[in-house]
């Protein structure tokens, strides 16, 4: 143990001093990689680094968590029922490491290309592209000044990358990339996905608005069948009030057609939960997901709203969420509460600590049984640099309602310890 914790140590330092002389980023309207870029969402379109050619940045992310967590169900201790609904016991050790390369290109003035590979995940071994965009905020590489009072609000962006659905996916853990995340894990359910989308950017005096079109699926294919439209979109308004204060409030819509777009909403993740080998069975069966929840809707409608109030050090964001299944005929439909209180301290508010609070219920069809599922997250933080972060939370999840009876989730909780180390760059 101890050599194995020298040399994660040394990994760090070597990587945090890479960070701290690693070139400055040259790029335009992009959200800074490190601490510089928390409770970012929308990049504001104030820009103050001008173009001389074509520049290219090189950046990453590396995430390395300690688990200690515990779990049991209902069946523990009952000797008629197989391994298949018992629970796993689980011990106390280091997580696969993960590990993110990200390559943004400051291609003209106001136009930039992001592309991030996932070198290490823990659903997949192998290197693989999460995906990426180009972001245009000028149109001066067409003619100079055309159109300059518009792209003086407006942002475009088109890609195969996560669309802008929400506030939560602006502080979630992707795969490696968990330096804006205050806690291990994302919520429960996670609408995160990865998607060809063009999206459209408004941005004026606080108020923003969002409009965007994906297909709906995760992996491409030209052949016919699948004709299916996801439409998304966001109308918010976002404040410096003062020095001291700041207030944000968006509500975020996503409305997906029948036309077999497989949706993916809150599949799309390819990197697997942050939480390892949580709910397995003794026999060994599982998912890399778990413990997220997938309402598992071919096609649904889903909001979203999203406070945000920082005063000070002491910080709220709040998540509010309905999806409804498009169906009419079977129905179902689930909602999700979510409430992070934060307080940020020390001197550049390099420390935090916190709580969140996280809970998802309803049922997967109008004739099925009620499930709920609750997560209390109990966590503090200390950026050792602007591109370092240490981090340990307490977890506690649990399952209940007669929705899960007669599953490995009857009765089911884990809880525990988890520590994090982050670095991104």
């Amino acid at each position: 143990m101890k050599r194995i914790t020298k040399l994660f140590l040394t990994v760090a330092l070597l990587l945090a001093t890479t960070a701290m002389y690693a070139q400055k980023s040259g790029l335009q309207y992009a959200r800074e990689n490190s601490k510089l870029g928390l409770n970012v969402f929308e990049i504001p379109k104030d820009n103050n680094v001008g173009f001389d050619g074509l520049h290219v940045k090189v950046g990453g992310d590396f995430a390395l968590q300690f688990q200690g967590l515990s779990q049991t169900n209902s069946f523990a201790n009952d000797t008629t029922v197989g391994d298949t609904l018992k629970l796993a016991e689980l011990g106390n050790n280091f997580s696969l490491p993960t590990a993110n390369l990200n390559l943004d290109v400051q291609l003209e003035d106001g136009v930039r290309m992001h592309l991030r590979t996932y070198l290490s995940s823990r659903h997949h071994a192998e290197a693989w592209v999460k995906g990426g965009y180009m972001q245009i905020d000028k149109l001066d590489f067409i003619e100079e000044g055309l159109l300059e009072g518009v792209m003086d609000v407006l942002t475009v962006k088109v890609g195969m990358d996560e669309i802008n659905y929400g506030d939560a996916h602006f502080r979630r853990t992707d795969n490696a990339a968990a330096i804006y995340n205050p806690f291990v894990g994302n919520y429960i359910m996670d609408a995160f996905t990865t998607e060809p989308f063009a999206e459209f950017t408004v941005q004026t005096n606080g108020v923003i608005v969002v409009v965007g079109f994906t297909n709906g699926r995760l992996n491409q294919s030209p052949l016919p069948g699948d004709d299916g439209m996801v439409s998304y979109g966001k109308l918010g308004y976002d404040s410096q009030v003062n020095d001291d204060t700041r207030l944000r409030l968006t509500g975020s819509w996503y409305t997906s057609s029948d036309k077999g777009t497989r949706d993916y909403l809150y599949a799309g993740d390819r990197a697997g939960s942050r939480y390892y080998n949580v709910l397995e069975t003794a026999s060994g069966s599982g998912s890399d997901f778990e413990p997220r929840f997938n309402p598992r809707f071919a096609y649904h409608t889903a909001f979203q709203i999203n406070p945000f109030v920082k005063y000070k050090g002491l910080e709220f964001f709040g998540v509010y969420e309905m999806t409804a299944n498009g169906d009419n005929d079977i129905g179902g439909d689930y909602s999700q509460l979510g409430a992070e209180l934060l307080y940020r301290f020390c001197e550049n508010e390099d420390a935090f600590i916190g709580g969140r609070y996280n809970m998802v219920s309803g049922k997967s069809s109008d004739a099925s049984d009620d499930i709920a599922i609750d997560r209390i997250n109990i966590g503090a933080g200390w950026f050792m640099t602007d591109n370092v972060l240490l981090k340990a939370e307490y977890v506690m999840q649990s399952y209940s309602d007669p929705g899960f009876d007669g599953t490995k989730l009857q009765g089911a909780e884990f809880d525990g310890i988890m520590l994090e180390a982050v670095i991104g760059f």
